[in-house]
């Protein structure tokens, strides 16, 4: 007896639709992290800015590796660790903690990845201008998808995600 096939499932994202076609998807001229800050604030939210400190901000990441996952940056525009001062380097971890923990009270998550690239060689994406990943992570949320069909599901819309957090960060 021929067993039925399940049906096929699909995962339904349709804010991606934006990216794949490359509706509001043009590139930047030069780097993203010195271009975002310095538009205007009304701005923030299509450009995931969640907080202007005087040093530093916190921007979500656009092609996120979970959900909520935030990236703390100088302004200052430099590859190099060494070539931030010490004033700097102070909001620059006082963010970090204040994104774990606005992560923390939103999202609850099991654990976070929180680190840096510095170079394409150490896996940077964005080379020229360092900063800092806070991921979220969850038990579980390595599943089949990402390790067998190369395929990240982010369940929640980036908006949805910035609402939630923004409340957290005031500037």
């Amino acid at each position: 007896m021929k067993k039925e096939k399940d049906p096929p499932k699909h995962l339904w994202a349709p804010w991606r639709m934006s990216y794949i076609t490359g509706i509001d998807t043009k590139k930047d001229e030069g780097c993203i992290f010195c271009s975002k800050p310095r538009q205007d604030r009304s701005r923030d939210k299509d450009n995931l800015l969640l907080y202007r400190g005087k040093t530093c901000f916190v921007l979500m990441n656009l092609f996120p590796y979970n959900n909520g996952h935030l990236m703390v940056i100088p302004y200052k525009h430099t590859s190099d660790i060494l070539d931030i001062d010490s004033e700097t380097s102070a909001e620059l971890w006082g963010l970090i903690c204040g994104s774990k923990r606005a992560l923390d009270s939103v999202m609850h998550p099991d654990g976070f990845n929180i680190g840096m690239n510095v170079g394409r060689t150490a896996g940077a994406g964005i080379d020229q201008h360092i900063h800092i990943h806070i991921v979220p992570r969850w038990n579980g949320d390595t599943n089949f998808m990402p390790v067998v069909g190369e395929t990240k599901v982010i369940s929640q819309a980036l908006s949805d995600t910035y609402d939630a957090l923004s409340p957290h960060f005031s500037s």
